[in-house]
């Protein structure tokens, strides 16, 4: 399906869904507990099970792959540490900024619902070595098995090592995980097809259930988001051209806006790459043999938007549900969605795949997921720009800074 008919009919799916949600909180409990139990609630988790079916084939699959292009000799130069770097402090500044405005605007301390008898608990964060110690797996097929995420990626990533460091020894298996990851990639495609329904039945339900203040929540969780993108932007990526750079960011952004906007369309980081690389290499300035390599390796690790919407999400079902986090689950939080970011697919609709994920790690209901489903796909576009600009910013730095070096060099 096209992209542009999906979110389409995704906000055509939310509207409707809010309004039957709407006309539900007025109907006796007689007609609507029947309709909720057997239509609303089994379509909507049979969406989120498609969901959580993907999560740990995903995450292996990716980070395996992730890791064994980052591990590439021949790429692990200057160019690719310092993108590496670049991405992985943003993706963790990120995620701190969304936990951050996710306690300072409290978007789902509301209390839509009633969580008196709410079979969730908070467990006892464990001391910090045995989490330390835990994260190399003794059985990495009971990881795999039990969904321990922590244990998966460290896993993933001694693949991906030996992937990268046996090379063409091993080149069967990596073209074997390339083919897996289209698969997984194609099932997340069709599943997204089938998130109109969920997204109706979802909302339709919580808003039915919970009441007109589950709008305001999902409102308030939504500007929370747009204000978290926008912060970034503004002040970590600008701080970077501006200080590493040396570059101006308003121009930046005014020449790179046209790539922003077909990252918004599209809402995936592969979709815009051609366009993205064409206008940081021909608008401003950068090498080509820069931009050929840090924005699509970018598009595969970077995923700022993404880790601010998982941060804000965790911290807004945490509120909704009343299960607070402990300092641990916060540090858990911004560590597990850090590393899951390399080898993420720049796909519409995986960012829901890794918060199903993050949520599971920190022991929240992935069912909170209903909230937020049907305005993600808004909020995915907006993601999807501040990605692609993200990639772009640390093209810059690098290729002005090697221009810098250049001159010293020549001058010496």
């Amino acid at each position: 399906m096209d992209s542009k008919k999906l979110t389409r009919r995704i906000l055509i799916a939310l509207v409707a869904g809010a309004a039957a949600g709407i006309a539900l909180t007025f109907a006796p409990e007689s007609f609507f507990e029947p309709l909720d139990k057997y239509v609303l609630d089994p379509i909507g988790q049979i969406f989120i099970n498609l969901i959580m079916m993907l999560v740990v084939p995903l995450v292996f699959v990716s980070i395996v792959l992730g890791t064994a292009g980052l591990g590439d000799p021949k790429k692990l130069g200057k160019i690719g540490v310092s993108a590496v770097a670049f991405f992985l402090t943003t993706t963790a500044i990120a995620i701190s900024l969304g936990l951050g405005l996710g306690y300072l605007i409290q978007p789902g301390s509301t209390g839509i619902f009633d969580t008196s008898n709410a079979e969730y608990s908070a467990d006892e964060a464990p001391p910090i070595m045995e989490t330390l110690i835990n994260i190399v797996p003794e059985n990495p097929i009971e990881a795999l098995a039990s969904g321990e995420m922590l244990q998966i990626i460290a896993f993933a990533i001694f693949i991906g090592v030996a992937l990268a460091f046996l090379s063409d020894k091993t080149k069967g298996i990596y073209n074997l995980f390339e083919q897996a990851n289209e698969i997984l990639n194609w099932l997340i495609t069709v599943i997204m097809r089938f998130a109109p329904y969920g997204a109706f039945a979802l909302i339709a339900s919580a808003i039915g259930d919970a009441g007109l203040n589950a709008l305001g929540s999902m409102l308030s969780y939504m500007l929370t988001v747009i204000a978290g993108l926008l912060l970034h932007a503004l002040i970590i990526y600008s701080l970077a051209i501006w200080l590493i750079g040396r570059g101006n960011p308003i121009t930046f952004f005014k020449v790179f806006f046209p790539a922003m906007v077909v990252g918004f369309s599209t809402s995936s980081s592969n979709a815009a790459l051609p366009v993205a690389m064409k206008t940081a290499q021909e608008k401003l300035g950068v090498k080509k043999a820069v931009s050929s390599f840090v924005q699509p390796l970018g598009a595969t690790i970077n995923m700022d938007g993404t880790a601010i919407m998982q941060a804000v999400a965790t911290v807004f079902i945490s509120q909704v549900y009343d299960i607070p986090l402990t300092f641990m689950d916060l540090l858990m939080v911004v560590l597990i969605a850090t590393l899951a970011s390399v080898g993420t697919a720049g796909v519409p609709g995986v960012g829901l795949v890794m918060l199903a994920m993050v949520l599971g790690q920190v022991g929240l209901p992935v069912e909170g997921i209903a909230l937020i489903i049907g305005i993600d796909r808004l909020l995915d576009m907006l993601r999807t720009s501040l990605n692609i600009a993200g990639d772009a910013t640390c093209a810059y730095i690098i290729s002005e800074r090697g221009k810098r070096n250049e001159k010293k060099t020549q001058n010496a």
